[in-house]
């Protein structure tokens, strides 16, 4: 259970990373780093909480939706975070 919830948390955080390819490239780097260190400081969340984790992943992907809105990128190209991030 605790390597399932790992895996989906690194899926998660790797999604993010690709949809930070479609921002303007001079935002990139901020919104890289910005998400690497989100998932660093939430790595000590309870893996056997999936509540805390599955709140974590909600905040995921509305953020995400949010920054991609902010550079008017077409949000449907979230749908594999949204995937990853209901299940």
């Amino acid at each position: 259970m605790i390597y399932r919830e790992m895996q989906k948390a690194l899926r998660a955080y790797g999604e993010v990373l690709r949809l930070v390819r479609r921002l303007p490239q001079d935002t990139r780097a901020y919104y890289a780093k910005y998400a690497r260190e989100n998932f660093v400081n939430y790595r000590e969340i309870d893996p056997n909480d999936a509540t805390a984790l599955d709140e974590l992943l909600k905040r995921t992907y509305t953020h995400s939706l949010w920054v991609l809105n902010k550079y008017s990128v077409d949000e449907s190209v979230a749908g594999k975070l949204k995937e990853i991030c209901s299940a």
